[in-house]
């Protein structure tokens, strides 16, 4: 096997592989020899991955649901809205693996190796990097793995997005198969953002989750419990069947995260900040970044200046966010709320995808109590996160 290459990819979840993908189907890079380090097999379906979108992905083939109307629900106000641009889709992770490994695997100049990073370093020509599979020479590097941070808890916040969801199946019609629970917060918040997400497959089968953003998780059976009494006390559902479980934790954090580290080492996936910080959502945004990024090196061979295309302004929204979360997370409902009694449902997904404008994002920010984002606008400018 040959040990200097064009690019080298560290890491085979969402964002190693979508930007494998990327560069293997882009003409102008067929002679870019790529080589792909795993730490291990992707074979399992681990997760799923769910999205809004106005406009088509490289992935629609293995979307396997979708949705064309989003309900949002408060002790005050809910609402079903019908998408009219965008539509909700969930990918689940082992047809995902599967597909871009077949596609990986008929691609003579991508290289595929079962390894570990144990050194990455910038060098005159590119990058040097040591693993467990060897030693290995590219031009330029892309790594994806998790990053590791010195919390400074004095500066920045440090939340995290974790839930426990279940795919249940029930005897009886129950669920309405063409909507997404997207937040349902009719449920106790204990001074925290709670609430329960909703995928439903048919009108028998869901995926149901019970989601906080809070500092620390909770004991498996307090999630265990907030779902069987949504189940029961929500939708009447006294018998079901758990057929799959699914837990996580996302972090949320406006701790920077660089998008390059020298010259040759781009970073990728949650290591260079595309989980959205007040939302946790990242697939959207990753695969936004690789085509970035893979649209730079086929015009010029090189990365872009401008590597994310993030603008400052969204976050510091994301921030302020967080701040409010982290002082008085049960506040989080009354603010949602807001935001979608007085905002057309398209221009919230445009202004969570940060594709809004100046005028928008002021007519958002104008549909929410003011009070909270100023005093967390106090909060940045002295430069400390807010505390309860």
């Amino acid at each position: 096997m040959e040990s200097d290459f064009d690019y080298l990819i560290v890491g085979g979840g969402a964002a190693g592989l979508s930007l494998a993908y990327a560069i293997a189907q882009e003409p102008r890079l067929q002679h870019k020899r790529i080589l792909l380090i795993e730490p291990q097999a992707k074979n399992q379906n681990d997760r799923t991955w769910s999205f809004w979108t106005d406009e088509p992905t490289p992935f629609d083939g293995i979307v396997a649901y979708e949705w064309s109307k989003l309900a949002f629900r408060s002790p005050g106000y809910e609402q079903v809205f019908a998408m009219k641009q965008h539509r909700y889709k969930m990918i689940r992770g082992l047809d995902f693996y599967q597909f871009v490994h077949a596609a990986l695997q008929a691609a003579p100049q991508v290289t595929r190796v079962t390894g570990t990073v144990e050194s990455l370093e910038n060098t005159a020509a590119g990058v040097s990097a040591h693993t467990s599979a060897g030693h290995f020479t590219a031009r330029y590097a892309f790594d994806s793995r998790p990053p590791r941070l010195e919390k400074d808890l004095a500066k920045y916040r440090y939340l995290l997005q974790h839930f426990v969801g279940w795919e249940v199946e029930t005897d009886h019609d129950v669920f309405d198969s063409t909507t997404v629970e997207f937040m349902d917060f009719r449920g106790e918040q204990h001074q925290e953002a709670r609430f329960i997400y909703v995928l439903p497959f048919t009108s028998r089968r869901a995926l149901v989750e019970y989601t906080l953003f809070s500092a620390e998780v909770l004991p498996t059976a307090e999630y265990e419990a907030a779902l069987r009494s949504y189940l029961s006390e929500t939708l009447g559902v006294q018998q079901f069947r758990i057929e799959a479980v699914e837990q996580g934790a996302i972090p949320m954090i406006d701790h920077p995260l660089p998008a390059r580290v020298g010259q040759h080492i781009i970073n990728l996936g949650t290591r260079a900040g595309r989980a959205k910080p007040s939302t946790g959502y990242a697939f959207r945004r990753i695969q936004a970044h690789t085509q970035r990024l893979v649209a730079a090196l086929a015009a010029t061979g090189h990365p872009s200046e401008d590597l994310t295309g993030d603008k400052w302004q969204f976050g510091l929204f994301d921030t302020l966010l967080l701040d409010i979360m982290q002082r008085k997370g049960e506040s989080t409902r009354a603010i949602f709320a807001q935001l979608f009694q007085k905002n057309p449902l398209e221009r919230i997904l445009f202004f969570l995808d940060e594709r809004t404008s100046w005028l928008d994002n002021l007519r958002v920010m104008n549909s929410v109590t003011p009070w909270p984002f100023l005093r967390s606008i106090g909060h940045v400018l002295r430069g400390r996160p807010g505390r309860r």
